[in-house]
């Protein structure tokens, strides 16, 4: 699928805080490219969110390498009950759809690769990584709509994931598109 040089590492709760200073320049230079175009705003709001969200119970961080080059980081965990993650979505949802155990959901709320490394499996192999083991019943993440994010959103359609609701943050941010992907029984049943 990918490059065989590529490695793929992953770290839980505090310790990803560790590997900050190995994410932080890829975050700077990913999310700089067009469409996105984030600035110190945006880096100031990553950083606070990623100093809260490593106390969640098994956040993972893993970050890919070519040889000691990092390449792509994806981070997330599963949602707890108390999740505002639904709450903003637009759209009609069930108690059940939106109901949240810690263990049903995995949130990704990172998920990047450098631009020279795009299209080449590291982000399938990021993702892969980043559920092992976690026992969830489905992965949600939110993202940008097409035909802005055009790449990713053919990504995330060949692993699965399906369009279930949007989101805006706020009034002067842009609409998110809130997809969803069922992991098969055995997936979520094996990791408990």
């Amino acid at each position: 699928m990918g490059s065989p040089s590529i490695t793929v590492e992953r770290w839980e709760g505090l310790e990803c805080a560790v590997h900050l200073d190995v994410v932080l320049p890829m975050y700077k230079e990913i999310w700089a490219e067009p469409p996105y175009c984030e600035g110190p705003k945006e880096i100031a709001e990553f950083l606070d969110r990623f100093a809260q969200e490593i106390f969640l119970p098994r956040a993972r961080l893993v970050v890919a390498r070519c040889g000691d080059l990092p390449v792509g980081y994806a981070f997330g965990y599963p949602l707890p009950a108390d999740t505002g993650w639904w709450k903003a979505m637009e759209g009609e949802t069930t108690a059940e759809f939106v109901a949240e155990t810690g263990e049903r959901t995995l949130g990704i709320v990172e998920l990047a690769v450098r631009a020279g490394w795009r299209r080449q499996g590291v982000a399938a192999r990021m993702h892969t990584h980043l559920l092992e083991g976690l026992g969830v019943e489905r992965v949600t993440l939110a993202m940008r709509p097409e035909p802005e994010a055009a790449p990713a959103h053919a990504a995330y359609a060949a692993w699965g994931y399906r369009l279930v609701g949007r989101w805006r943050p706020a009034d002067d941010e842009p609409v998110s598109h809130i997809m969803l992907l069922t992991l098969p029984v055995a997936a979520h049943e094996g990791g408990r």
